[in-house]
């Protein structure tokens, strides 16, 4: 008996040919699995296409619910955004990836797992990774990376000789990764760093030139962390997401142009568009800030990074994530509101905000009538504040700086009138560039 492998099975070219690839030059009995998490139009199709391509069973999952739920709204919590930038889209999507082909290849028996990873990416480390930490037993394989080694040209001719359902579409200048949470594209003329990414590079968001000249306001409800209605209508986190995409988008929101530390060692120029995510990271930060003391919203920002590395790493499945988790649900507790966000050519701008555990008071920071802050509170608290920089300037000496002023005690009158009040009074003359001329009174 072949033993069985469970392929991640996109339904295009390279995991088409993978299919037989596998059977014929491994001997493997291929089990497919396509899971829908935002971009697959039709999985009825993929599923008949991995099946006459040779696949003894095929299984096709709509996962966009779960991967919301239970993948983006942690990150989202988290503040994760890799490189202060990147909300995590494709790499958020990979450990659910590698929880369902585990899944299935235990439904199955299968002592292997497949996907289509290449060697020079992120993505093989995030399958691998995974299902070392869900099934330690099995054996990963990535047919690109370990043996299918065919040109596109090579792949097709392939294809053809066997028979293989396949669509020969002209060759995209670019390799794109999509999901609910965001679209990535790489490769082509956008190698070049120092070129503008071609609008064609684009499907979900308008330039700044066509988005509309209105800009357009909507209200975002969250509870303890989570995003729960749009404009007061409540919404389900796969379509709020979904719609956040259609008008971010339309108003240019979510393109992002960054130069990516990817984890296996290089730099690579990467553009994505993420509307819905730059749109609710934008809004949950905002309403952290007005709920979070001072010291937690100081602690998260590390939390967030430690959090987005995690992530992009592979690292899901690990301890130490979970651990982070419940620091992270621990701080979303009040963070609880309603946030206001003006869209417009490509901005999304937080533009008000609001919730029954707001730590704002404005009788603490107003500086008109009804001042509730005591001033003279402040005289003590600035004097201990100072105490050790007093003491070390008059124990170890005052800490040396650039003068300003030239030391050529060389003192410039200036004539009647030509300051303020009419009289004269002498300056010094600056040393500093940029401020030579100017009058810096003694």
């Amino acid at each position: 008996m072949p033993e069985k492998i469970v392929l991640a099975y996109s339904g295009g070219l390279d995991t088409t040919v993978a299919v037989k690839w596998l059977i014929e030059e491994r001997g493997f009995e291929v089990v497919a699995l396509t899971i829908d998490l935002g971009s697959q139009p039709d999985l009825a199709a993929i599923r008949q296409r991995a099946l006459t391509a040779g696949a003894s069973r095929a299984y096709v999952l709509d996962a966009r619910r779960p991967f919301i739920e239970r993948f983006c709204w942690p990150a989202l919590r988290a503040g994760a955004l890799y490189q202060g930038q990147y909300p995590l889209a494709t790499a958020l999507g990979r450990p659910l990836i590698a929880q369902l082909l585990v899944e299935v290849a235990a439904r199955e028996g299968a002592t292997w797992i497949a996907h289509g990873s290449t060697g020079k990416g992120n993505d093989q480390v995030r399958f691998d990774v995974a299902t070392a930490a869900l099934a330690p037993h099995l054996k990963v394989l990535a047919p690109l990376r370990d043996g299918m080694s065919m040109t596109r040209e090579e792949e097709i001719a392939y294809a053809r000789a066997r028979n293989l359902p396949i669509v020969v579409k002209p060759e995209s200048p670019y390799s794109v990764d999509e999901n609910l949470w965001g679209r990535s594209i790489e490769a082509g003329v956008l190698e070049d760093a120092l070129l503008t990414p071609p609008e064609d590079a684009f499907r979900w968001t308008s330039s700044v030139d066509n988005a509309p000249a209105s800009p357009l306001l909507l209200e975002l409800d969250f509870e303890k962390g989570i995003p729960t209605a749009l404009d007061g209508g409540t919404l389900d986190g796969m379509e709020l997401v979904a719609e956040l995409n259609r008008i971010g988008g339309l108003h240019g929101v979510g393109r992002i142009d960054m130069i990516e530390d990817r984890f296996v060692g290089i730099k690579s120029r990467e553009v994505y568009e993420a509307p819905a995510a730059i749109i609710l990271h934008a809004a949950h930060r905002a309403l952290e800030e007005l709920v979070l003391d001072g010291e937690a919203a100081r602690f998260k920002t590390s939390a967030a990074q430690e959090y987005a590395r995690l992530v992009y790493q592979g690292k899901w499945f690990t301890s130490h994530r979970r651990n982070l988790d419940a620091y992270v649900l621990s701080t979303q507790q009040l963070v609880t509101g309603r946030v206001r966000v003006k869209l417009h050519k490509g901005t999304a701008q937080v533009v008000g905000r609001s919730s029954p555990y707001s730590l704002y008071r404005p009788k603490l920071a107003t500086y008109s009538a009804g001042d509730q802050f005591d001033h003279q509170a402040a005289v003590g608290f600035i004097k201990l504040v100072g105490l050790p920089v007093r003491t070390q300037a008059e124990v170890q000496g005052i800490a040396e700086t650039e003068p300003l002023l030239e030391d050529d005690g060389h003192v410039v009158e200036v004539g009647p009138g030509s300051l303020e009040g009419g009289f004269a009074e002498p300056v010094l003359r600056a040393a500093v560039p940029g401020i030579v001329d100017a009058h810096l009174r003694r």
